[in-house]
């Protein structure tokens, strides 16, 4: 699906996604991935699956200055277990659990409201 938008150059928009893969400013990308309106991270998150999900994950999210994170579980809403969560519980940072497709539209209007989002997406 294709996501039309405006927002302030220089950040960082979903800008379409699919099954296998979403697109950024876009670049199709099919792998996982953190998103800020600042910083695209290709590497934390790119050969990892909802099932290999660790605390450290969390941990990395809780360090990125967000007020809250979306996590895009793929094509289907699958929910962490709750002491994977704890470092963003700990960092009082709001977690959202959606599918990608979701995720991604949700981004999208919390960045352009200026909102302090992150969105770590499992492809």
């Amino acid at each position: 699906m294709k996501l039309h938008l405006s927002g302030p150059d220089g950040q960082y928009y979903f800008t379409g996604y699919g099954e296998d893969h979403v697109l950024v400013n876009g670049e199709r990308l099919a792998f996982g991935l953190i998103l800020t309106p600042s910083r695209l991270d290709r590497e934390t998150l790119v050969s990892v699956s909802f099932e290999v999900l660790q605390e450290s994950h969390f941990s990395h999210l809780s360090g990125l200055g967000a007020e809250i994170i979306l996590l895009g579980t793929g094509s289907r809403l699958h929910f962490p277990h709750p002491s994977l969560t704890r470092p963003l519980m700990a960092a009082r940072i709001g977690l959202e659990v959606m599918d990608t497709g979701a995720a991604c539209r949700t981004y999208n209007i919390l960045a352009g409201e200026g909102r302090k989002v992150a969105a770590a997406i499992l492809v």
